[in-house]
């Protein structure tokens, strides 16, 4: 589920935003009807790096709303794991 909240609705009360974050929600944050944040659940892809970022041992890139349509699409199954999909088709093409 994905909702958009003002930079001010968001000033009011963040720990209540993060609250919704934790059980699952995505909040777009918008400054005069443009994104300029996301928020996003750490559970998924992400946590499997999250103890690996905390430790310093991995640094991810920054990627910010502009980049969106720079980024590649993939079509995948709901059942499959699309980092496996990902990290397959990279193995294929070392090869």
């Amino acid at each position: 589920m994905m909702s958009a909240v003002s930079v001010r609705e968001f000033s009011y009360n963040p720990s209540a935003m993060f609250a919704r974050v934790e059980r699952g929600e995505t909040i777009q944050v918008t400054r005069h009807g443009s994104v300029i944040a996301v928020l996003l659940p750490a559970a998924g892809v992400l946590d499997r790096y999250a103890s690996l970022v905390a430790k310093g041992l991995l640094r991810l890139k920054a990627t910010t709303t502009d980049d969106l349509d720079s980024l590649p699409r993939y079509e995948t199954p709901p059942e499959t794991d699309p980092l496996e999909t990902l990290l397959a088709s990279r193995a294929e093409d070392d090869r």
